[in-house]
């Protein structure tokens, strides 16, 4: 949850029980400090109202799985703020006289109090489920980051060892090569030892035959 929305909504909780007790005891008021009282009640409405505005504001900027929970807690302190307007106009609006003011303090208040009581109850619990339902939301965040991380890593690992098997690939390709020169020398070799034992052989058949000429003719005489 925004942490700007919830600095907003611990004002508006701050005032509106600060006004729910001022118009309790400005409906027992008369006369001038009726009026004084009823003055503070209307300039505290008017601030009411711009938080309101501002959670409002702040709620759509959100994503839209926590704009939704956000803007159905803020209809709550909507319907809040407008009970304590009704109380506002049933203040200003009673009759001076003392018995009235009594019945309206026994009946009509205690009824609206009473409802508001619930109605902040509810807030509360709405309040405490949203709370609730964040917390689920930045756990499923926080094991999305680590899965997406996990899966960086996998990633990682699998482009180290197809690299390490490219070098291993052109290693063998390497020694293929190396090994096919090598055939080709030994074969060259041997082609030309076996030229060299024809030779040689040759050589030494001329020299038995002239060996034996030579004998020949040195026995024949």
């Amino acid at each position: 949850m925004s942490q700007v929305f919830e600095g907003y909504e611990r004002q508006y909780c701050e005032l509106s029980a600060n006004l729910s007790r001022k118009c309790t005891s400005a409906a027992i008021l008369d006369g001038e400090q009726k009026k004084q009282k009823v003055s503070e009640i209307k300039a505290g409405l008017d601030d009411a109202e711009a938080l309101i505005r501002k959670m409002d504001l702040e709620a759509r900027s959100l994503q839209p799985s926590v704009k939704a929970m956000l803007l159905a807690k803020l209809r709550e302190y909507k319907t809040d703020l407008n009970n304590l307007k009704s109380e506002v106009k049933r203040i200003t609006s009673a009759n001076a006289n003392q018995a009235a003011r009594d019945e309206l303090l026994e009946s009509g208040m205690a009824d609206t109090m009473m409802v508001s009581a619930d109605q902040r109850g509810r807030l509360l619990m709405s309040t405490e489920r949203v709370n609730q339902s964040s917390d689920r939301i930045k756990e499923s965040r926080k094991m999305m980051l680590e899965t997406e991380e996990l899966g960086v890593s996998i990633l990682q690992d699998l482009h180290q060892q197809r690299q390490s098997l490219l070098h291993a690939n052109n290693t063998l390709h390497g020694v293929d090569d190396n090994i096919g020169k090598s055939k080709k020398i030994l074969t060259a070799m041997s082609r030309r030892m076996s030229k060299n034992k024809w030779i040689i052989g040759s050589v030494i058949a001329v020299l038995v035959l002239a060996i034996i000429l030579i004998l020949y003719f040195k026995l024949a005489h």
